[in-house]
């Protein structure tokens, strides 16, 4: 139910990168029951202007996206971390059902427990229409290959 998910707060510099890397790894996999382990049963969400509890609502909520949202490719970045906090900055690139590509810019405020599971997650986006050649996320569906450039590195 609540199995361990190392690293475990109190972060650092290295921890709290590591746990970033992980969420998007996870992420970029886009399989929403294994995204959920990653959270607390009771975890709670504020995705845009969704509120969002627990893990069941959690798989709910990806399952809709990621079916709405055609290959999503994610960017995860460290922007702040305290004990049991972590705060980054992402972007993700995906198209709609007419082939409109967007890049959806963010932040999240994530809040752990003693077992390194999110129990709080707080996410602002904003989508901006890009075109096709404006796209910079071209690795192959999946985890972002470790030699991909940061978000820092690709200017965004």
């Amino acid at each position: 139910m609540n199995e361990p998910r190392p690293p475990f707060p109190p972060f650092n510099q290295e921890t709290a990168t590591q746990k970033v890397r992980m969420a998007e790894n996870g992420w970029n996999n886009r399989i929403p029951e294994k995204v959920a382990l990653a959270y607390t049963i009771d975890s709670t969400w504020r995705n845009r202007s969704e509120f969002i509890h627990g893990r069941e609502e959690i798989i709910t909520f990806l399952t809709n996206k990621w079916a709405k949202e055609h290959e999503y490719r994610l960017i995860k970045e460290l922007w702040a971390f305290t004990e049991n906090r972590i705060a980054v900055r992402f972007a993700y690139e995906w198209h709609n059902d007419e082939g409109q590509w967007f890049r959806s810019y963010g932040n999240e405020n994530w809040e752990f427990d003693e077992l390194g599971l999110m129990a709080k997650r707080y996410a602002s986006i904003n989508d901006l229409p890009i075109t096709e050649p404006d796209r910079k996320f071209h690795w192959p569906q999946g985890t972002r290959p470790d030699d991909y450039p940061s978000l820092s590195e690709l200017g965004l």
